[in-house]
């Protein structure tokens, strides 16, 4: 088994209400006449009451091209990254000097060398710190990292790992799209960074909640459901009207499949950590799932105070179930998030105790 010594996120300093990021969007998108109504209505129906955005609102009008994005998107993500890992060090009591293994997860930007080596660089790891980035994976990419650290960890149980993600999802809006895609990100996603700081079961640090287990899990033709499309103008969201029934439709065999292999139920699950898709993706969780809205509180309240963040969402409601609602002695929690691919990552943990 593996353990979490600590998660923790970090925030841009920009935090605004929705209706202000409504009205600043409405007219970066005037001269291609969009719909208004129809705009403050999906807006209005994220489920989203604030948001912190990577610069000023004021600022991403001057962004004219994928270029400008991608340079804001390595200065704040490497600042907002860099935090959340020395935070997180601190709080495992640790420092970056015991660091065997940084694992990156961040789907909303370009870097090489990768935003792992350049919080490296910036924190000071040893030079012989072991770099994996992990790109591509969207939103399901919290819980992925989650999943292949504790891999690591079970054949270098003495070692300390940790997992960063950087998501500054508003640089990736697109200022000439009106499609409903387009509107729907515009609305639902916004900026942070996580980080998750594990070790292996010989390490002397060992505590905290356990990785018991995990499952990875992949759906045939929905390769569209969700993703970008990549072209002159930057990073292009793909997000299908089927994503909500997908999850209805698998993911209930899915955990049950998972849980069973492990001798449990959902019954047995006595928290669960959920990714914030959005509301018909939640609201599809808890019917496959079978649960009331308070099972996935902490995951509501959340996209709520800071949208969705992508891969780090599901960090941030890690990190707040551990710190607002500790879980009981000797309880197992399910932490989940899907992505493009169309996929599922589960991980199964253990509250340490009875």
């Amino acid at each position: 088994m593996s353990h979490l010594l600590s998660v923790r996120g970090t925030l841009p300093e920009h935090r605004y209400p929705q209706s202000e990021v409504t009205e600043v969007f409405a007219e970066v998108l005037a001269p291609h006449k969009p719909n208004l109504p129809l705009l403050q209505r999906v807006h209005g129906n994220a489920g989203v009451e604030f948001r912190h955005l990577a610069l000023p609102l004021e600022r991403y009008p001057e962004l004219k091209d994928f270029g400008a994005s991608n340079d804001e998107f390595i200065r704040v993500a490497v600042d907002l990254g860099s935090e959340a890992v020395e935070e997180a060090l601190a709080a495992a009591g640790l420092t970056v000097r015991d660091v065997d293994l940084v694992v990156s997860a961040t789907i909303t930007g370009l870097a090489v060398p990768s935003v792992e080596a350049r919080i490296a660089a910036r924190i000071g790891l040893r030079a012989d710190v072991k770099r994996v980035p992990l790109v591509g994976l969207g939103c399901v990419a919290g819980a992925a990292g989650v999943a292949r650290v504790h891999d690591y960890l079970l054949g270098h149980p003495g070692e300390v790992a940790v997992l960063v993600s950087t998501e500054l999802c508003s640089l990736t809006v697109q200022r000439d799209d009106t499609s409903m895609a387009n509107l729907v990100a515009s609305g639902l996603f916004g900026d942070g960074a996580a980080a998750v700081v594990m070790v292996g079961a010989d390490h002397g640090s060992a505590s905290g909640p356990r990785v018991l287990a995990t499952r990875s899990r992949m759906y045939a033709d929905t390769e569209r459901a969700m993703g970008w499309d990549v072209g002159a103008s930057g990073l292009r969201i793909v997000l299908g009207v089927e994503v909500p029934d997908l999850v209805r439709e698998n993911l209930r065999e899915d955990v049950d499949g998972f849980l069973a292999d492990q001798g449990l139920t959902r019954a047995d699950i006595g928290w669960w950590v959920a990714h914030p898709g959005g509301p018909k993706v939640l609201e599809a969780m808890q019917e496959a799932l079978e649960v009331d809205r308070d099972a996935l509180g902490m995951t509501w309240d959340s996209l709520a105070r800071i949208g969705n963040l992508s891969s780090a969402s599901v960090l941030h409601v890690l990190a707040d179930t551990l710190r607002d609602r500790p879980p009981a002695p000797g309880t197992h929690g399910l932490l989940l998030a899907m992505g493009p691919g169309f996929c599922l990552e589960m991980v199964l943990l253990h509250a340490p105790g009875a």
